[in-house]
């Protein structure tokens, strides 16, 4: 796994330079419009890294984006939202006419939680495909804030902020798949299993050697979450159908084959990462979720 993008290294990436008015610790949004010339590829594919921003991309062209074990192809146009939480990388090959913004948490600090929204939930598809008709709706969002950032309107950042909100709320009202969508819990299980996967997510949250996860069992979860284990197995088997023991092995699969995947650390360093005790525990682990090792997967 690489070093996180923080917006640094993403303005040095981008445009060489550090603007003036990015400010640690204060709220910062941005707006670029790309033009690539169809056909012509990009210098390199996009690494697979966590940031530690937000960013809201349209993208006309083909285009390929792998979250975690996950790989979505885009055939012609797509609305992207990616988030601090989920890693991921992108290889474009055919991009033209492309629009991004980027800003952070502090952004919208106290202005609501972005992950009350679907598009960052854990679980969902941060990636919406567009007919040409909800393009040109999207481009017309991106244009005028373009324009409002170009202005000298004291209160433009709050403009910008709801013209973002109205990004989300598009891609909410035109997604084309069912399956991605998420309905804000209506009870107390629901309410749980919201909570459990959104810690779930963070706590598979890995990105170097040194970390390692420290909750490990649906015990371990129940405690740090402040309620009994049996009121947290009852609450995600009555919500998801599943066990809480086996939500926390699946999540732990998916990193692994992340990290097997993605990153170039050695199986005792993946093991170690996960919070296995030996490598062998872990090996063994793999072999029974997927019927090979983690070697043989890596090889694949």
């Amino acid at each position: 796994m690489v070093k996180i993008e923080t917006l640094e290294i993403f303005y040095r990436d981008k445009i060489g330079r550090t603007p003036e008015n990015l400010r640690r610790g204060a709220g910062h949004f941005d707006i670029f419009k790309t033009d690539y010339t169809t056909g012509q590829p990009l210098p390199q594919p996009a690494a697979y890294r966590r940031r530690d921003f937000y960013k809201i991309s349209l993208s006309r062209g083909k285009s390929e984006v792998q979250f975690a074990d996950k790989t979505i192809q885009i055939k012609k146009q797509a609305l992207l939202f990616l988030n601090p939480q989920i890693p991921c990388s992108g290889d474009q090959s055919q991009v033209n006419n492309s629009f991004c913004i980027v800003f952070n948490q502090h952004f919208f600090h106290r202005y609501g939680n972005l992950y009350e929204y679907p598009v960052y939930q854990p679980g969902g598809t941060p990636v919406f495909e567009l007919t040409d008709e909800q393009v040109h709706q999207v481009e017309n969002i991106f244009q005028r804030m373009l324009e409002e950032k170009a202005s000298d309107y004291v209160y433009k950042y709050d403009v910008l902020r709801n013209l973002t909100l109205e990004l989300i709320h598009f891609a909410l009202k035109t997604q084309l798949s069912a399956a991605t969508q998420a309905k804000p819990p209506h009870n107390a299980a629901e309410r749980i299993a919201t909570l459990f996967t959104t810690l779930l997510e963070q706590h598979y949250a890995i990105d170097d050697t040194t970390q390692q996860v420290s909750l490990r069992s649906a015990a371990d979860f129940a405690r740090h979450m402040n309620i009994h284990v049996n009121h947290l197995n009852r609450a995600l088997k009555a919500v998801t159908g599943h066990t809480t023991s086996h939500l926390i092995a699946a999540r732990c699969l998916s990193e692994a084959k992340s990290l097997l995947q993605q990153s170039n650390w050695s199986v005792a360093e993946i093991a170690y990462a996960l919070g296995f005790l030996e490598p062998a525990h872990f090996n063994a682990f793999f072999k029974k979720q997927t019927g090979i090792s983690p070697q043989k997967f890596r090889n694949v």
